[in-house]
């Protein structure tokens, strides 16, 4: 399928790596002029590499107003106006309820809610003046059925999903699409960390935790970033111009719930 957007720049966000750097290839196969930021030169200049010659980097943290203002004028300079803007970051810390200090909470906030409300701001009056955007933001499962391990991840991830409905209603009129992609057990850093965690609780392997997490899942297997980026795609694309407000899991039927 020709997902219509060859030419027109996106942006990802913590693109260097995991679900970001898949989403940022499928994106630029499909012709698009690629912005994407990281924390390293080092993460970024190897993604780069994946991507192709013609991507952008830029080092910002998404935790960082003033990064993420810089990187939205650098790539309107460089690229030019983004039609596509993909929200995604690093998960909050993982641990019990309990454990979470107020300095994580605020770094939660500032990373998984705050990057959000702030990209959007800043590139949606520039997709409203075209006439047409797509804006994913990229959350969780466990917005939808909260995990113990990951409190701050569950509270703000759900907030998101109001979120996304405020926002799919104020800029629909504008053209501009906004929708959430809540991925399940995916094979990123994060995955691995997370099983590192459990191994240590529990005393069973990383291998066995990984094992366990995908016993959990329909499928029976845990997903590859690149059929997280695909879902992605779609939403950014043309014939998904159609879609929005929506919270679209994508875990391999790992959630049970209806809501």
């Amino acid at each position: 399928m020709d997902l219509g957007i060859k030419g027109k720049v996106a942006m990802v966000a913590a693109g260097s790596k995991g679900i970001g750097l898949a989403t940022a290839k499928m994106l630029a196969e499909e012709g698009c002029l690629v912005s994407i930021c990281g924390r390293t030169e080092e993460t970024l200049a190897q993604a780069a590499v994946e991507i192709g010659e013609e991507t952008r980097t830029y080092v910002a943290d998404v935790g960082n107003a003033d990064d993420l203002a810089w990187w939205v004028d650098q790539t309107i300079q460089d690229l030019g106006t983004p039609s596509i803007l993909v929200t995604n970051t690093g998960g909050p810390p993982a641990g019990k309820l309990g454990d979470m200090t107020d300095e994580q909470w605020q770094a939660g906030f500032e990373n998984t809610l705050m990057s959000v409300i702030r990209l959007t701001r800043l590139v949606q009056p520039k997709m409203a003046e075209q006439g047409w955007g797509r804006i994913v933001h990229v959350t969780s499962y466990v917005a939808k059925e909260p995990s113990p391990l990951l409190p701050i991840s569950s509270t703000l991830r759900a907030g998101l999903m109001g979120l996304v409905r405020l926002q799919a209603a104020e800029y629909g009129p504008q053209g501009v699409t906004v929708n959430c992609v809540l991925p399940g057990s995916t094979m990123t850093d994060r995955q691995f960390h997370l099983a590192e965690i459990r191994s240590n609780a529990t005393g069973m392997s990383p291998e066995q935790v990984l094992e366990e997490s995908a016993q959990a899942v329909a499928l029976r297997r845990i997903a590859d970033p690149r059929e997280i980026a695909s879902a992605i795609a779609f939403l950014c694309s043309e014939p998904g111009g159609y879609i929005s407000g929506v919270n679209l899991l994508v875990d391999g039927g790992l959630t049970r719930g209806l809501g």
